[in-house]
């Protein structure tokens, strides 16, 4: 645990594989797994393996959106914070946070009644980061945009 970062509980990071460089971040160690908001969701096959095609908004002033395609790693159940449960979409991605570049898995849904954008759950962070929840924006703005770290 000597090398784990601490935190706060919202953080900006980088989806490297969608090019996107800044997104704001629910840190949600009360959440199992990850969460992205997608629009347009749709799942379509090539060569013989489930992918999606999905749109991410860059955040709720912007206007700008990027197009996403990926291959499913997987489809199960999530319940939320009301105890609802349904059936989402995983994808396994990259994510840069902190100067630290590692995969997630994480699920594709609706978050637009959300404040944020992405929540990232406990089980991407266990072993990388603790939270405490009562920083906020703790990195400088850009210093998980450095996309071009393998």
């Amino acid at each position: 645990m000597a090398n784990v970062i601490t935190l706060g509980w919202r953080e900006r990071l980088a989806l490297p594989q969608f090019g996107i460089a800044s997104l704001k971040v629910k840190l949600d160690t009360g959440a199992r797994s990850s969460s992205l908001h997608v629009d347009e969701l749709e799942a379509f096959a090539r060569d013989g393996a489930t992918w999606l095609r999905f749109t991410v908004g860059l955040g709720r002033r912007s206007a700008r959106h990027v197009h996403c395609e990926a291959p499913a790693c997987d489809r199960r159940v999530v319940v939320d914070t009301g105890g609802g449960r349904s059936e989402r979409w995983f994808i396994r991605t990259d994510v840069m946070l902190a100067g630290e570049r590692f995969e997630v898995d994480m699920n594709l849904t609706d978050r637009r009644h959300m404040l944020f954008p992405m929540l990232l759950g406990r089980t991407a962070l266990m072993g990388r980061f603790a939270v405490d929840p009562s920083l906020s924006y703790t990195l400088p703005r850009h210093a998980h945009t450095t996309m071009d770290n393998p």
